[in-house]
């Protein structure tokens, strides 16, 4: 299979004053498409610097990220920005849909600011909506929906413009147990049908349960790599 997504080396260096912190510190690892993973760690760990690091939001002070072959520090702040719109697809803890939009109009979303909107995206969307089971509420607004419910369209809005990497940071820290695990359930589903590179960062290890691979990190390194079924399920079962 390909690597979509590799980090080759991959440091992150702040310097406050007299301190100097690296956040991210000699990072290698890649993923491959149709694979979701599951990064995780304790609070300072280097997680998150390293999903935005990812996601083409910050520049590494040393090594290289490739997402499809395309080295990520050869890009132009133009190039780079239409690359994040076009490759990449988020999901936020805080959903961070459009109040003022319809559900299907949030998930049509990218599609408009790729200019790729047209009737086979349309069909695109209600498809995909369907399959999450919000067809339903296709002209509901956020504020008409359930946490879940507003995930799910995150969910649809992430995918909908066929990202080579879909990037969910926390994607279920604001719901119960059962929506947490149909939200993940679903993604993770999504993900390996449609061949995507999917990467979650959570501090709920419950939802590992759904993963192909758990990265964990610890004062900005890897510290293990767990590539099994049963090293996952030994893994979630001592938290």
């Amino acid at each position: 299979m390909d690597n979509i997504i590799e980090a080759k080396t991959v440091t992150k260096v702040y310097h406050t004053g007299t301190l100097t912190v690296r956040a991210v510190d000699a990072v290698d690892f890649s993923i491959q498409a149709g694979e979701f993973v599951a990064l995780v760690g304790p609070s300072g760990s280097g997680k998150t610097t390293m999903l935005a690091i990812l996601a083409a939001l910050l520049s590494p002070t040393e090594g290289s990220v490739f997402i499809d072959n395309q080295d990520l520090s050869k890009l132009s702040d133009d190039s780079r920005v239409r690359f994040r719109r076009e490759r990449i697809g988020f999901t936020f803890q805080a959903n961070n849909l459009l109040p003022y939009l319809t559900v299907l109009e949030n998930v049509e979303l990218m599609l408009r600011l790729n200019r790729r909107m047209d009737k086979a995206g349309h069909t695109r969307a209600l498809e995909i909506i369907e399959r999450l089971g919000l067809q339903d509420r296709l002209n509901s607004l956020p504020s008409q929906l359930s946490g879940g419910q507003k995930q799910r369209v995150a969910i649809a809005r992430s995918l909908i413009h066929n990202p080579s990497v879909v990037l969910a940071d926390e994607p279920t820290a604001s719901l119960d147990s059962e929506r947490a695990f149909q939200v993940v359930r679903i993604f993770a589903d999504l993900i390996h049908e449609q061949k995507r590179a999917g990467i979650m960062v959570s501090h709920d290890l419950r939802m590992c349960a759904f993963v192909d691979r758990v990265i964990q990190m610890q004062d900005g390194r890897v510290v293990s790599i767990l590539n099994s079924r049963a090293e996952i399920d030994e893994f979630i079962a001592c938290v």
